[in-house]
Order: C-alpha cells, then sequence, then structure tokens
C-alpha cells in the first residue's frame, strides 16, 4: 500500500492531474504489483520560486519530484522497474526523463497504522510485498 506524493512546478489542466496521478498509479501496480485498487497518490502544484531544482535543467518548469513512502520488502529490481516505469509514463505530458527525480522511502511494516488504526505487521495485506 504504497503512498505516493508528485510534487511539480507548473499548473496542469484538472484532466492532465488526473492523468499525471494515474500515470504513477499505473507504475506501482506494474512494478510493486499492488492491487489496482489500492491508489493513494497525491498531486502537489508548487508556484516555480517555492520549489528550487537544479540550474542545470534545460526545461526547470517541468522538473518532477516522486517521493514513494512504501512497505520495506521490494527489491531493487521492482525499484528499478519503477524508476523506469513512472519516467516512460510521465515522457506524454513533455517531461524530460532527466527532469524526474524519485525518491523510494522503505518503512517497516510496523511503522504503519491501516484499516482502522491496526498495525500493517498484524493484517494479511492481500499482497506480497516481497517482489
Amino acid at each position: 500500500m504504497p503512498s505516493a506524493q508528485i510534487e511539480v512546478r507548473r499548473e496542469y489542466t484538472e484532466a492532465e492531474e488526473a492523468e499525471l496521478i494515474d500515470a504513477v498509479h499505473r507504475a506501482l501496480v506494474t512494478s510493486f504489483r499492488i492491487p489496482p485498487q489500492d491508489k493513494d497518490v497525491r498531486l502537489v502544484v508548487h508556484a516555480p520560486h517555492r520549489f528550487a531544482c537544479s540550474p542545470r535543467l534545460t526545461e526547470p518548469e517541468y522538473f518532477t519530484l516522486v517521493t514513494v513512502d512504501c512497505f520495506a520488502g521490494r527489491s531493487l529490481d521492482a525499484k528499478r522497474t519503477l524508476y523506469t516505469e513512472i519516467v516512460g509514463n510521465l515522457k506524454p505530458f513533455g517531461i524530460p526523463a532527466d527532469h524526474v527525480t524519485i525518491l523510494v522511502r522503505d518503512h517497516p511494516t510496523s511503522n504503519w497504522g491501516i484499516r482502522g488504526g491496526q498495525a500493517a505487521t498484524d493484517l494479511d495485506l492481500g499482497f506480497d510485498i516481497n517482489v
């Protein structure tokens, strides 16, 4: 049950915003093999002066930071697939591959309170986190 946040430096239409969220969610379903209905993705749009990025970027308005908080257990290969999928899924929005930064933060299941405040470690999650 990853929780993802997309941060951008430019405005998109409402339809594009929904598509950006879906693009990251699809990458999580593909790479981490989560159930498709397990969707927790947020989009934050920053004014450019409030979201600094590297001056080396040719189109800084397209800088995109995707942060994924997830249960520990995903393999390096699953994470590599996630990175590739996210970058590929964002390409149709005109976001250059080298303008995407992805941060994955692994947390033990004991650090997640879900389904009414239960520790995730005590529950059958319904999917394997060791992919």
